[in-house]
């Protein structure tokens, strides 16, 4: 028997999570039994009132607002709870078309994919500026280098999780899921896909991307961080090779300057070289260390995937 939970993260979302409820299907091809699932991310409106007279099974009081990211997980943990083999997170703004939801859950029926990433059909999105769709093709090729994936649209959030995927999940970033869930589930040999999906008009105005300079920069550091956590002894090498190769240049420079018989001593540049190859052996000093702390990490991750499959089989059978 094959259960799907559609959870949906709420930031007072009153106003149109009545609209998403009302799409949202109730069977789902190849599934026995469809649940819905709301987070309540601290909302100050009548978001939890919407959810309830639709009739939602299970819904995630967060006490206060505590971003996204949080309300993402602890939507993947009550899923989990409740005995679900596959999650499909979408959005309260009902941007995406729910009947495609048959669409991201066929791939992991089928075997083919842990995750399923649905991506938008950006080009022809009216309501999306030149600005964001320029931001977005840039986005997902970022993410398709860092990550070694295929993924057409990387900050969509329609998308689905199989249970082990979902029980392997880990967000260290409090703005969004998004970028970071794809480029570690990449960088952790993890099966995931993109399928081609249809959005609904335009509801509100994005709360993540309400100032283009801070969500460059916000997923710019995400993009970062995560490939220094997954990946740190290439990130080093990376990051150590520019000042190596700048301090070569100025040591050839020196030697050439001596070989040629220079009136000049030109000990700056030689100083200057001294510092940039010492800055590059730190560097990649620090790309050993880290890659060590990451073997350790490795090992803490593996203990708490086997602690989440006993918590949430304990959960899940106290349910029943």
């Amino acid at each position: 028997m094959t259960k799907l939970v559609i959870q949906i993260p709420c930031y007072n979302e009153e106003e149109t999570l009545g609209i998403t409820l009302g799409d949202l299907p109730r069977e789902v091809a190849g599934i026995d039994e469809v649940e819905w699932l709301v987070i309540d991310d601290g909302s100050t409106d009548g978001t939890v009132r919407v959810a309830r007279e639709h009739g939602v099974a299970h819904i995630v009081d967060q006490g206060s607002n505590q971003g996204l990211a949080k309300a993402f997980m602890a939507g993947l943990h009550q899923s989990l709870r409740v005995g679900a083999d596959i999650i499909v997170n979408t959005d309260a703004d009902n941007q995406y078309q729910a009947a495609d939801i048959v669409k991201l859950v066929a791939p992991i029926l089928a075997g083919e994919a842990d995750i399923v990433v649905g991506a938008r059909p950006i080009e022809d999105t009216d309501h999306f500026s030149a600005v964001k769709k320029a931001l977005q093709r840039l986005g997902s090729w970022v993410v398709r280098i860092v990550s070694k994936t295929d993924i057409a649209d990387a900050p969509s959030g329609f998308r689905a999780y199989s249970r082990e995927a979902a029980l392997r999940v880990n967000v260290f970033n409090s703005y969004t899921y998004t970028l970071e869930t794809i480029i570690q589930a990449g960088l952790r040999g993890m099966k995931i896909i993109s399928v081609p999906i249809r959005t609904n008009g335009d509801l509100r105005p994005s709360r993540l991307i309400n100032s283009i300079p801070r969500y460059i920069f916000r997923s710019v550091t995400t993009i970062i961080r995560i490939f220094m956590i997954y990946n740190p002894l290439r990130f080093f090498l990376l990051l150590g090779s520019v000042p190596f190769a700048f301090g070569v240049l100025l040591g050839l420079r020196y030697l050439i300057l001596l070989i040629g018989g220079t009136e000049r001593a030109h000990l700056p540049s030689l100083v200057l070289a001294a510092l940039l190859i010492g800055t590059s052996l730190s560097l990649w000093m620090l790309g050993l260390i880290a890659d060590l702390m990451a073997a350790n990490r490795s090992l803490l991750e593996d203990i708490q995937l086997r602690g989440r499959r006993v918590e949430f089989a304990a959960d899940e059978d106290e349910t029943r």
